[in-house]
């Protein structure tokens, strides 16, 4: 049976992390993994959470499962990140997952049980693994354009065009804030008109929001989910706290569906709790846990929240100096768009021949689209990007 098995496509991400990994060069940088590091180099773990790992060392007496759902404490705090005030609670039905992507992932699951004819519209570009998962659901996809490749921003008039082409019942996945690959955003009056026109279609919105707190602040990166989940009839939400708790490998996320139709929780609820049965059983509580103590405990959330807009300003500053050095250099205004973009990517739009020539020639890696983890420089590399950059002639 086994010689039945076909060899899979590589992550490109992952293969990148192992050329980098390979280079013996000491002047070598790493722009490609998509994971958050300080000025050193690190993946700390933030102080908050390694206060309440220690109080959960103190006072848990159990390793026993949860729920299906997972601990509603852990729902009740992020549906209050997230969300705030803009959704009743009682609207909201929602499941632990494994990181993110399994929100993602349990999200696709529940669209293919509702609607197995559902098409889902997704950004060109974005998140890979979400192509990854729709490819391997057997999931219909079609691309809406999203990355203006000449001015480096959102390609909206593209995007609402591609956008008229949905039809009822379809999906469309956005993201929250941040977006990835790009770090180019929709401001609000964008966000409104996308909402009116999903509204007026009867398509249902998927909002995947990975680095709420990392573009321009906790309360400023969720108005455009609050926005949507406030507005539309339904609405998918994928949460994860990977990145602004910094708990990666303890794989934190929660799926949320709202209904403005409130009758409908409790069979919402019931359908997810039966895909978490599916998939995994009973979620993940580690990480969860920690969220939960650092969210409901005064002391800890406002030392998380100040660790977090240290991290936000800390990749705000580097973007100005590299956008700031590439003007110095180049003579240009044209690399402007790095300060503009929010999160830890931005795209430099360029070709594939030259991100691979960043590579060779200076020991410089970034995934083959050009996308550069922001988070991945410091100080004292931005001006070694920059001057390469321009030596490449991107």
């Amino acid at each position: 049976m086994f010689q039945n098995l076909k060899e899979q496509p590589a992550d490109k991400i992952l293969a990148l992390m192992a050329q980098y990994k390979a280079d013996t060069r000491d002047t070598k940088i790493d722009l490609g993994v998509g994971v958050y590091k300080n000025a050193q180099g690190e993946t700390p773990v933030m102080r908050a959470i390694k206060a309440a790992e220690q109080k959960l060392w103190e006072v848990e007496t159990s390793k026993s499962y949860v729920a299906l759902a997972g601990d509603p404490a852990f729902s009740d705090a992020m549906i209050e990140l997230v969300l705030g005030t803009s959704v009743a609670r009682d609207l909201v039905a929602s499941v632990a997952t494994p990181g993110g992507t399994g929100a993602v992932r349990q999200g696709f699951e529940l669209v293919k049980m509702a609607n197995p004819k559902a098409r889902v519209f997704v950004s060109d570009p974005t998140w890979p693994n979400h192509l990854s998962i729709l490819k391997y659901l057997e999931m219909e996809m079609v691309p809406y354009r999203y990355f203006d490749n000449d001015t480096r921003g959102v390609a909206y008039e593209g995007m609402l065009a591609d956008l008229d082409q949905v039809a009822e019942g379809d999906i469309v996945l956005l993201h929250g804030c941040c977006h990835n690959p790009t770090g180019a955003n929709l401001n609000l009056t964008q966000w409104q008109a996308v909402i009116d026109l999903l509204n007026a279609k009867g398509a249902v919105p998927m909002i995947d929001i990975a680095y709420q707190g990392f573009g321009d602040g906790l309360e400023e990166d969720a108005q455009a989910v609050r926005m949507v989940a406030s507005s539309c009839p339904e609405t998918i939400i994928a949460a994860s706290c990977s990145k602004n708790f910094g708990v990666y490998r303890e794989r934190t996320g929660l799926l949320m569906m709202v209904s403005q139709d409130g009758s409908g929780r409790a069979l919402n609820q019931q359908t997810l709790n039966f895909l978490n049965r599916q998939n995994f059983s009973f979620p993940p509580d580690h990480g969860a846990r920690l969220v939960t103590m650092v969210l409901q405990d005064d002391a800890l959330r406002a030392d998380w929240k100040a660790e977090l807009e240290d991290v936000r300003l800390g990749m705000l500053a580097l973007r100005e100096q590299l956008a700031g050095e590439l003007q110095r250099l180049s003579g240009s205004d044209r690399f402007g768009f790095i300060a503009q973009h929010r999160g830890m990517f931005s795209r430099l739009g360029t070709s594939p021949d030259k991100v691979e020539l960043l590579r060779k020639e200076h020991a410089i890696y970034m995934v083959g689209d050009s996308r550069l983890n922001i988070a991945g420089l410091n100080a004292e590399t931005v001006p070694i990007l920059a001057k390469a950059i321009v030596d490449c002639g991107i």
